[in-house]
């Protein structure tokens, strides 16, 4: 649609109301509606946004180490802009129009879109178009948000019991649901190749069609919500947690990418010449990333629980290498045909930042890529008994601190940025390592 056909649907839905959303830095949606005429007045101007939005965690509690904002200014409103070319139908609120929209001026280093945008920039000035997509993973329950609460979190009623990966008899059992994601999710221009069961108790898994990575980012970061929304409607909760439950394999977020040229006619990671079809581009690529990596982790696991998910043997890396169409390494190289040559990135979890993670894959790639990075060989065979490569740091504080002082970093996404956004990882540590957990109190409550 044209931006005067997209201003006469505004006008003429009969809700009255539009519906505009920001993405916080742990890639939460915080928005709100605002009226058809409110809208009309600020579509081409700025409007105000809280800046608190980027001032607290995901349980609205108070950064007090962060210079953006806080208590030291009042949490005053930040300019922001409605992005026009976002505008989507929200199909189980009744078309009611939606809009993304990103920070302006001096606040927009906090503003993870923003961030994604100056890196795909970079690209773009070298000549590359950046096709990506991201695949999820995530437990769904026959629960609801009062009765999560009620129990405590513990003793949901899985949406289906027992471990059945790609099972079709499965798909059939609540296929309400299952059908309105498919269906729902094109309506609101999220466009699926597959949805699936996964291994584990009412897990599901989605890819979503590949597109440009800023598209590619907004397309991930309205599905988890979107998922959310049409699961309430049919009276289930998901969760979209890296890891759920020791005992059952984590949830994965993985990013599919690859480097075309401008007019998106070559496929630039993949090469007939080479015998594993490889790219010279490709393999410097991978190196970037696989040398980046270990400064950046917080853009690929930013949760406590993230950490979690990364051990062996339950289909998350644990080792920093790469293989050709290998599972179990952080970096799986598909080389394939022209059309469908890329690289997943299997670090990242669900619980992911779409636009950080798209930027953190796409600027070390391109750092690879622009300082011509030699690859090593790749793994074979069993990817966690890979001696040859380092291991990823086993929690978020340690990553963080690496994140922090890493001047690969601050060249690659801006002191400021690298300063807040591991600032609000050191918060999310001090928030966990004061809370007493059920494994504490289990251990040592009556033996200590």
């Amino acid at each position: 649609m044209s931006e005067n056909e997209i201003l006469d649907y505004v006008k003429n839905h009969p809700s009255g109301k539009v519906k505009i959303a920001i993405t916080d830095i742990d890639g939460i949606l915080r928005g709100k509606y605002i009226s058809t005429e409110k809208f009309l007045s600020v579509v081409n101007k700025n409007l105000g946004f809280c800046e608190v939005v980027f001032g607290w965690d995901s349980s609205d509690a108070a950064y007090d180490n962060v210079a953006f904002t806080g208590w030291h200014n009042g949490y005053p409103d930040a300019a922001a802009c409605i992005d026009i070319n976002t505008f989507r139908k929200i199909p189980w609120e009744n078309d009611v129009p939606f809009f993304l929209c990103d920070l302006k001026d001096k606040e927009s280093y906090v503003c993870p879109r923003n961030l994604l945008k100056q890196v795909a920039a970079r690209a773009d000035g070298a000549g590359l178009l950046p096709l990506f997509s991201q695949e999820f993973e995530w437990f769904n329950f026959e629960e609801t948000p009062q009765s999560v609460h009620d129990k405590n979190f513990k003793d949901l009623a899985h949406l289906s019991p027992g471990m059945f990966g790609y099972s079709v008899l499965r798909s059939t059992l609540r296929n309400d649901y299952f059908t309105a994601l498919f269906e729902q999710l094109k309506q609101f221009d999220i466009p699926l190749e597959g949805l699936h069961t996964e291994t584990g108790p009412g897990v599901y898994e989605a890819a979503i069609t590949y597109s440009g990575i800023l598209e590619a980012a907004d397309r991930a970061v309205l599905f988890k919500t979107a998922v959310k929304e049409i699961a309430y409607g049919h009276g289930i909760m998901a969760t979209f947690m890296a890891k759920w439950s020791e005992q059952l394999p984590g949830c994965g977020g993985h990013v599919h990418q690859s480097l075309w040229d401008r007019k998106g006619e070559q496929n630039l990671f993949h090469s007939d010449d080479d015998t594993e079809h490889m790219s010279d581009t490709l393999r410097s690529y991978i190196a970037g990333q696989l040398y980046c990596l270990p400064f950046m982790l917080p853009m690929f696991a930013p949760t406590i629980n993230s950490y979690k998910r990364l051990v062996e043997g339950a289909w998350a890396p644990t080792i920093l290498n790469w293989g050709i169409d290998n599972r179990t390494v952080a970096l799986r190289a598909l080389p394939g045909g022209n059309k469908s040559a890329r690289l997943e990135t299997r670090v990242p979890g669900a619980d992911v930042n779409p636009y950080l993670v798209m930027a953190a894959c796409l600027a070390s790639g391109l750092y690879g890529v622009t300082n011509k990075l030699q690859l090593q060989p790749p793994t074979t065979g069993n990817g966690y008994l890979d001696t040859a490569y380092d291991r990823l740091p086993r929690d978020l504080w340690d990553a963080t601190q690496a994140m922090k002082n890493s001047a690969v970093a601050k060249e690659l996404f801006g002191e400021k940025f690298v300063d807040h956004f591991t600032k609000t990882r050191e918060w999310e540590w001090r928030q966990f390592s004061k809370a007493i957990t059920d494994w504490e109190q289990k251990r040592y409550f009556e033996i200590i």
